[in-house]
């Protein structure tokens, strides 16, 4: 796969996960701005609740590589991506960091 490729799939992966946030669970979230009440919404059934406990351990999976590469490799700005990881949502935060760290760590082996 190319690199322009790969940056496009990417970037339409987050743009169409942000769409599809802005267009299911906006609208709900303005007419009820209960936060913690759609966060629990989340934990309504077993399925559920499978699916928001990934979403959390891979949202705490992103934020521990974002911090680890800061440290071992100079990635920076990583941390706009753990709160893109929120919200909108993992989808997006860990689409963006791909590409943000794809970027950086090009430059760096271009200058070596």
């Amino acid at each position: 796969m190319s690199d322009r490729t790969f940056t496009r799939i990417m970037l339409a992966a987050a743009l169409l996960f942000t769409a599809f946030f802005a267009a299911v669970v906006v609208p709900p979230l303005w007419a009820d701005p209960d936060i913690i009440g759609a966060f629990a919404a989340g934990f309504v059934n077993p399925f559920s609740s499978g699916y928001a406990t990934d979403v959390i351990i891979c949202w705490l999976i992103l934020a521990v590589w974002v911090v680890f590469e800061a440290r071992t490799y100079g990635v920076r700005h990583g941390w706009v991506c753990l709160v893109l990881g929120v919200v909108p949502g993992v989808a997006v935060g860990f689409a963006l960091y791909l590409l943000l760290r794809r970027r950086q760590l090009h430059t760096v082996s271009s200058a070596n």
